[in-house]
């Protein structure tokens, strides 16, 4: 709490925006995101998840940090019967989204451009059927540890709003993010990780796309983890 008696405000770390905007990435700022975007009221109130999509969605999917969207979109565009929301407020990375919806004709795509920890506190208990953490930035410092996604308390919500057999997918190419994850994840009571051997996280997934950024393998190669929600 601040000292006014109200919630301290959650800090948002890393960049809202890189190079200018071509005209073509800012038209699509203005004139796709308005419909695409899911508004927060204030008060918060829960959210109906199928009032998001102007159809019904046999699932929700949800991704936290899309970076350019290439992971979201291609999932959106291979499982059309699902309801995917994206949390990015990185706007470089939201226009390149919006670019790819538009193109593919994607309707089952919703966004959120803002950090990802109000959305998922609107959202139901157990509606998500698979929630992705791609590439997160792994903050290696050990005093910003405390600013990684991953924390005993954010696996809670989490948890929540993952409905049972639900998959959580994390992925990473920084050593030291990787163990942070799996030391949180692994012994949260709520989690149950899938690998059985070292193949089983070490190769890719069949139905797990590489981003642009983990094509660039700036620290190492990549650890695909998938978790069950018990």
């Amino acid at each position: 709490m601040s000292g006014t008696g109200q919630p301290a405000a959650r800090r948002l770390y890393g960049r809202r925006q890189g190079r200018k905007l071509r005209t073509g990435q800012a038209a699509l700022l203005d004139d796709v995101l308005p419909r695409l975007r899911i508004a927060l009221p204030d008060p918060p109130v829960t959210l109906d998840p199928a009032a998001l999509f102007p159809r019904p969605v046999d699932d929700l999917w949800l991704e936290i940090g899309f970076g350019g969207g290439e992971h979201l979109s291609w999932q959106a565009d291979r499982n059309r019967n699902v309801g995917l929301i994206g949390c990015e407020p990185f706007i470089n990375g939201i226009s390149t989204l919006l670019r790819d919806v538009e193109a593919l004709g994607l309707d089952n795509v919703r966004i959120h451009p803002d950090d990802a920890r109000p959305l998922i506190e609107a959202l139901p208990d157990g509606c998500v059927g698979r929630t992705f953490l791609l590439f997160a930035d792994p903050w290696p410092k050990a005093r910003h540890h405390k600013r990684r996604f991953i924390q005993p308390e954010t696996l809670d919500v989490l948890a929540r709003i993952l409905r049972s057999g639900a998959e959580l997918r994390l992925a990473s190419d920084n050593p030291g993010l990787v163990d942070w994850m799996l030391f949180h994840t692994r012994r949260h009571p709520a989690f149950r990780w899938t690998a059985e051997r070292p193949a089983d996280w070490r190769t890719r997934p069949a139905d797990w796309p590489a981003t642009r950024y983990e094509k660039k393998r700036l620290h190492g190669v990549p650890a695909f983890l998938r978790f069950v929600r018990r």
